[in-house]
């Protein structure tokens, strides 16, 4: 059995405010859709105090706490958008199938040409 870590991951200042942000739009949508916070936690199968924490951005909430309580809401679709558009992973996978020289490589056709100096046939 894995041992879970005795603390959380650390989280940076700009991932907290991320993750209140994250946590203010949920908790709109919330209201939005005129649902109490019992009725979205008995929906996601979820305490209210769970919820309040995703609500907040808590850092140490499950990732998959947080697409229960999406789901809750009609807004699980929303997570197909993360990393959709890896534009960096693509570029550096374009750069790791150049050549070193640069110039991209270019794939061995099955019916080449005979090389130079070789008409194809045997003398």
């Amino acid at each position: 059995m894995m041992n879970m870590p005795s603390k959380p991951p650390i989280v940076f200042p700009q991932e907290q405010r991320m993750l209140a942000q994250l946590g203010e739009r949920i908790r709109l949508a919330r209201l939005r859709r005129q649902l109490s916070s019992v009725a979205v936690a008995g929906r996601a199968g979820i305490s209210r105090t769970t919820l309040y924490k995703v609500e907040v951005g808590d850092a140490g909430v499950t990732m998959g706490t947080y697409l229960r309580v999406l789901a809750a809401l009609g807004l699980s679709g929303d997570l197909d958008a993360v990393a959709a558009d890896d534009r960096v992973g693509r570029r550096l996978q374009d750069l790791a199938l150049e050549s070193p020289s640069g110039t991209p490589r270019k794939r061995a056709a099955a019916n080449s040409a005979p090389r130079s100096g070789s008409s194809g046939k045997e003398e």
